[in-house]
This record gives structure tokens, sequence and C-alpha cells, in this order.
């Protein structure tokens, strides 16, 4: 009979295959959204050889923006395969006894887990499937890399970690990677949509992918990038506190410019000022993009490369 930790691994390739599909069918999505713009806009001439005026962008009313099937088809999929991803999760912590992200493994189980789930709610209040072919790659990218190079035995918790902050430092850490995910993929959705808007402007008829034509404009794309980062920015403000009183517990001192201190610090500075000057200065449009993109590259190096390849107190990738 397979143990607990097997099931989880069987589980957890289940949910990236899952995934595999979603992401395929969210592609679709957008390569479908392409050719009914095309289509509608062959619909606009006329019988007698003269061009109606297209839909305006943002026209709610406009038939491109009736039917996305696929879109529903990958989010579906993105259900099952999070309901799989927490089967995956959830046997990982009983077969350790402790919370499921004490190392780089289970880290990115339950992030990517988190970063599903909050693409999920979302779309209960906003229409966001235009990203689930980011949300969907970021995950399979994450999920795939970690359960393929990163993966470790189960084995007993070192003693630092053994504190209830693991359980709040690193599970509020995980939920602001989830949504500083969702700004992220809204920033690379505005630039896409802000060069598409310039190239209109400039009257030039290829202007872009079609898709960008079913999506909002640049400036709402940009306040939901902007909203979704400031949540994410007050988690973050949490986790930085939380672990410097984890770390006076466990090393007595507060702060010690640990290599991966440094970097959730460097990453706050990075997502504070990109609020900063965003609220205060009207530092918008791309260069706002671009900061927010930078903060989530490094997320990523922080989570990545950082756990990896740099050694120091928090060294518990679990990697030899």
């Amino acid at each position: 009979m397979p143990d607990l930790d097997s099931i989880s691994r069987l589980t957890l390739w289940t949910a990236i295959a899952i995934y595999a599909l979603a992401f395929i069918a969210y592609a679709f999505d957008l390569a479908r959204r392409s050719s009914t713009v095309k289509a509608e806009e062959r619909m606009l001439v006329m019988s007698d050889g003269t061009v109606s005026q297209a839909p305006v962008d943002g026209d709610v009313d406009a038939p491109v923006r009736k039917r996305f099937v696929m879109a529903r088809i990958g989010t579906s999929l993105m259900v099952l395969g999070w309901l799989f991803h927490l089967a995956a999760t959830l046997t990982r912590g009983f077969a350790n006894g402790h919370v499921p992200w004490a190392n780089l493994y289970e880290f990115a189980m339950t992030g990517t887990l988190l970063v599903v789930l909050v693409y999920l709610v979302m779309l209960t209040r906003i229409d966001l499937r235009y990203l689930g072919t980011f949300i969907s790659g970021i995950v399979l990218v994450l999920l795939g890399a970690a359960s393929a190079y990163f993966y470790v035995e189960v084995k007993p918790l070192a003693d630092p970690l053994k504190s209830v902050w693991l359980v709040i430092h690193v599970f509020v850490a995980s939920l602001s990677v989830g949504i500083f995910a969702l700004a992220f993929a809204l920033s690379v959705m505005q630039l896409l949509q802000s060069r598409r808007e310039r190239r209109v402007a400039e009257g030039i008829s290829n202007a872009g992918p079609g898709f960008l034509r079913t999506l909002p404009d640049t400036v709402r794309l940009e306040n939901l990038a902007y909203r979704f980062a400031v949540v994410g920015f007050i988690f973050w403000t949490f986790t930085l506190i939380a672990g410097s009183i984890w770390a006076y517990f466990a090393w007595s001192r507060f702060w010690g410019f640990d290599v991966k201190e440094t970097w959730t610090f460097i990453i706050w500075v990075l997502y504070a000022g990109y609020i900063h000057a965003r609220a205060t200065r009207g530092w918008r449009g791309t260069p706002s993009a671009w900061l927010s993109i930078t903060g989530f590259a490094a997320v990523i190096f922080n989570f990545t490369i950082v756990n990896v390849y740099f050694k120091g107190l928090h060294a518990y990738s679990g990697l030899s």
C-alpha cells in the first residue's frame, strides 16, 4: 500500500497534468478571441462595399465579448486541478506531521496552491479569465520545476522551524505571492494593451493581437494591478514584521542582514516605491507596469535562486 507521501506525489503530478490542459484551453481562448475579432471586423463590410464603424474598445455589448467557451473550460480545469493540488498538499502535510511548507518543495506546493486560489476567488468578483494563460503558465513552471528538481523526502523539522511562526509567517508570505502574481499578470497585459492603444492612435492597422480588443483598456488594467499590489504589500509587510519577531525568538535578534532577510526587505522596498510613486507622484502607465513586474521578478528570485544558491540562517530548502 502506498504511503501518504507517494499519494501526495501522484496527486500532485495529476494536478500538473490538469493545469497543463487548462493552459492549453486558455491559450485556445486567446486565439479564438483574436479570430472572433477579425471575423467581426469582416462582418462590418456592408453589401454596398462601405464599411460601418467597428465596435468601440471596452464596449461590453460588442459581439466579441459575448461567449468565451474555451475560457470557461480552462477555468473548470483550473478548479479540478486545484482540488488535486489541495489533496497533494494536505497528504504531504499529514505525511510530515506538520504544515506542508517547511522546505522549498513544500513551499512551492503551497505557494502555487494559493496563487490558483486567489485567482479563482477573484473570478467570482471580476472576470479575469484573460489572465488564465499567465496564471496557469506560472503555476506549471514553478510546480513542475519543484516536483522534478526540488523534491525531498519527508523529514523532521529543523529546530528553528518548530514554532507557531512557521504557520503564520510562511503562510502569509505564500498568500502575498499569490496576490502579487495577479498584479504581475495584469501589468504584463497592461504593457501589451498600452502598445496596442498607442499603435491605434498612430493609425497603424495591425495594432497587435486581436484578443487585446476583448480586454479592458490600459487604465482599467493598471488600476486593477495597483489594487492587487497594495493588498499584497500589506500582507508582505506583515510577513516582514512576523519574520523579525520569529528571528528574535530563534536567534535572539530581530534583524541580522541574512541574505533571505535582505531580499525580503528589497521586495518590500520595490513595492513600497511602486505604490508611493504611483499614488503621490502620478508615475503611471508603462513605468508603473515595469515596477510591478520587477517586484514580482524579485519575489521569484527570492524563493528560487536565493533559496537554492545562497546559504544562510534561512537555508531550509531541504536540498543538499
